[in-house]
């Protein structure tokens, strides 16, 4: 992971503090995890990008969370789901699932159908009127994710867009598409003070510099982040006002305090004895 300042940018355009290609193991590519940049770009603490080949995978046991949200948005395939909050059904390529833990929740997922599995999971740190809140979850078909143009709204607000999702916390998640040589600048909320982006596919010119399949962290501030695309491109680019709370966390989870976390992985224990859903085992299992 190479490195420059991450002091408060006053350049016209938002500098790269921070590029890493992640560490990847089979199928999946690790981005973030709250031990390294989750530290630095809290609420945002962990990201992965997921390539599954359904002839190789069952996909994902059933596994518990307190503390957080995941957002998975799938770029390509279809995907069954179930969680503890008695939910469960198929998402269509282009979908996204929002499971917001707080004190404990379950889920699993797996491949549907014959076509291969890419995507991004990312985790979001929530406040403490939230990380102990009872669970919610929210799948979003694709037809109902607001886009502009080649920018689709994951999650919080662009430009005149906002996501369906119900979520009120100072964040924007996009997802965007671009065609060799376009460009495209992101200007966050004034609110919004640090950012990154990941590339799936293609490469892009930011900042003067060449990124392939990798993750880029920006410098604290607000001014734009402009790109240019060097094939075609997909990518998922985010934005936020600093989580200002400690990351303590365990397994499965990630809280504000111990007595937090303690009470999180307490409850999604309980839940374990009442639920449908068998832990560790896949869905329907």
């Amino acid at each position: 992971m190479a490195s420059s300042t991450a002091a408060t940018t006053t350049a016209k355009h938002r500098r790269i503090a921070y590029r890493t290609a992640g560490h990847r193991q089979g199928p999946i590519t690790r981005l973030m995890s709250p031990g390294d940049l989750g530290e630095l770009m809290k609420p945002f603490v962990f990201l992965d990008y997921f390539e599954f080949s359904n002839a190789v995978t069952s996909g994902l046991p059933v596994h518990p969370h307190s503390g957080i949200a995941t957002h998975t948005t799938l770029l390509q395939g279809s995907v069954d789901y179930a969680d503890s909050t008695g939910k469960s059904g198929t998402l269509n390529p282009q979908s996204i699932e929002w499971m917001q833990a707080g004190g404990g929740v379950w889920h699993g997922g797996g491949p549907s159908g014959h076509e291969p599995l890419r995507g991004f999971q990312l985790w979001i740190a929530l406040p403490p009127a939230l990380e102990l809140a009872d669970a919610y979850s929210d799948y979003v078909d694709d037809k109902s994710v607001p886009r502009d143009g080649s920018t689709r709204v994951l999650l919080g607000s662009y430009r005149n867009l906002k996501s369906p999702i119900s979520y009120e916390e100072p964040v924007t998640y996009l997802r965007v598409q671009l065609r060799d040589g376009e460009h495209w600048t992101y200007e966050a909320s004034k609110r919004h003070d640090i950012a990154w982006l990941a590339i799936a596919t293609g490469g892009l010119l930011v900042d003067g510099a060449s990124l392939g399949r990798e993750m880029a962290v920006f410098e604290r501030g607000s001014a734009p982040i402009e790109v240019v695309a060097q094939g075609d491109v997909e990518l998922v680019i985010a934005s936020a006002t600093t989580h200002p709370y400690p990351l303590v966390t365990g397994h499965y989870s990630v809280h504000t305090s111990r007595a937090a976390l303690v009470r999180g992985e307490a409850g999604y224990a309980a839940i374990a004895t009442t639920m449908k859903l068998k832990p560790g085992q896949p869905i329907g299992a």
